[in-house]
């Protein structure tokens, strides 16, 4: 449980049991090849292996100074809520933290599936079936019901933040990326503008209260993306996809959603719902029929097919995998993923940079929004 009284006013932890090692990280791990496995504006995502255990792990290097902020609290609150989470297992663990002058450094477990978003715009068999939408969405809420419970919200959940254990066979998952983290107070009223566009709940674009329920629209919009393949907001302008957020524009057609069941449409509609009181939570959710029902073995999200066999095979969990994405960017933050994935397919989803110059709906031009580190 997260310690409040080392809460801040805007939803930040700082306190924290992990040690923070002085020694160098060269002198346990060594690097693996040039390439990033993920880069943002103010860290990077590097494979490592332990030299001890010969362990794979992934190292994310955060840059404590940002814009010439100090911006160490901010490190120290994600790692407050990946110690807060240990204990589930579809959450990214944490090994190790080390500090040096320029950097804070977490050893994180490895996911190597990659991200969902791969298989959301896959072709043919490697896309999901409804059947492994349904076990992989029973995990997500599984792991944000833990969040929820230890009054900790994401607010950036998207098929980039979602890792695979495996990717073939279809490992468990892990949610990563916890740099817009806040732990909610039942006195505190905690508002900023922060997510990714297409995923956003209307409240932040309202900036009103955050509450678990926001990270509750999220989940339905990810679903929405799992088995439909399309980005269900997402407007040809950032100043659109905030509109279609605001008035809920959905297309829940039987063009879109051909070939997947009314019970997984109903589910949807349980969460893409403006009123956040009115959201289904994480532990409702675990109790839907959609859930707890079994749809037939090719119904497929994409109209596509996967063999039957392949759907019966046991299902894997994982050892090791593919590292959580980076920090996400400072700018007010409304961002995309860093990872990236080359040649994907056709979900059109953002995964760029945005930035509030101003407020995304000019009815409230009082509200100061605050830049976050």
């Amino acid at each position: 449980m997260l310690d409040s009284a080392k809460m801040s006013k805007n939803g930040m932890v700082t306190k924290i049991h992990t040690r923070i090692r002085s020694d160098p990280f060269t002198a346990n791990y060594d690097l693996v090849g040039r390439e990033l496995l993920g880069r943002g504006k103010f860290a990077v995502v590097k494979k490592c292996i332990e030299k001890a255990t010969g362990k794979q792990w992934a190292a994310k290097f955060l840059r404590k100074r940002r814009k010439g902020e100090d911006c160490r609290m901010d490190i120290l609150n994600e790692i407050a809520v990946l110690e807060s989470a240990k204990a589930n297992p579809y959450v990214v663990a944490l090994h190790e933290v080390y500090e040096t002058n320029n950097e804070i450094i977490l050893v994180l477990e490895c996911a190597a599936g990659g991200e969902i978003f791969n298989q959301c715009v896959a072709d043919s068999d490697e896309a999901f079936t409804e059947k492994d939408v349904i076990r992989l969405a029973k995990q997500i809420l599984n792991g944000v019901a833990f969040l929820h419970r230890n009054n900790v919200v994401h607010l950036d959940l998207k098929p980039q933040n979602i890792l695979l254990t495996s990717a073939r066979p279809l490992g468990d998952i892990r949610i990563v990326d916890f740099g817009l983290s806040r732990r909610m107070d039942k006195i505190i009223e905690v508002r900023e503008i922060l997510g990714t566009p297409e995923y956003v709940a209307p409240e932040i674009l309202n900036y009103e209260p955050i509450s678990t329920a926001t990270d509750m629209w999220s989940i339905g919009v990810l679903t929405y993306v799992m088995l439909t393949g399309e980005s269900p907001f997402l407007g040809d302008e950032k100043q659109q996809t905030f509109l279609n957020i605001s008035q809920v524009n959905v297309d829940y057609s039987q063009d879109t959603f051909e070939g997947i069941s009314s019970l997984a449409v109903d589910f949807i509609k349980s969460l893409l719902v403006k009123n956040p009181r009115k959201r289904a939570t994480a532990e409702e959710c675990l109790n839907h029929p959609w859930l707890n029902s079994l749809p037939h073995p090719n119904s497929h999200p994409h109209l596509h097919t996967r063999s039957a066999s392949s759907l019966d095979e046991p299902e894997m969990s994982q050892s090791e995998s593919e590292p959580e994405s980076p920090v996400t960017s400072p700018e007010l933050d409304l961002i995309g993923s860093y990872l990236t994935c080359p040649g994907q397919g056709g979900l059109k989803t953002g995964r760029d940079t945005f930035s509030f110059s101003e407020p995304p709906f000019p009815t409230r031009p009082e509200i100061k929004q605050e830049l976050i580190c």
